[in-house]
């Protein structure tokens, strides 16, 4: 079992919730729903592992909060 974790934004100009996997080339999608989202994800990086063991560019680190007067 591999775990990646994905980023998600939601676009303002078509609703939609956009993922990715940061790093990891090819792994993003878009969907309607939170749900079919991660569905979709599962399934690109599913597919993306057929091909081997992704060389990750980057590595998730987390997020900040900046306040800015």
């Amino acid at each position: 079992m591999r775990i990646f974790i994905a980023v998600v934004e939601k676009c303002p100009d078509t609703g939609l919730y956009v993922g990715y996997v940061p790093g990891f080339p090819g792994a993003h999608t878009q969907a309607e729903t939170l749900d079919e989202l991660r569905e979709n994800l599962r399934e690109v990086i599913e597919m993306l592992l057929e091909d081997g063991e992704p060389a990750l560019e980057t590595e998730f680190v987390g997020t900040q909060t900046v306040v800015v007067d």
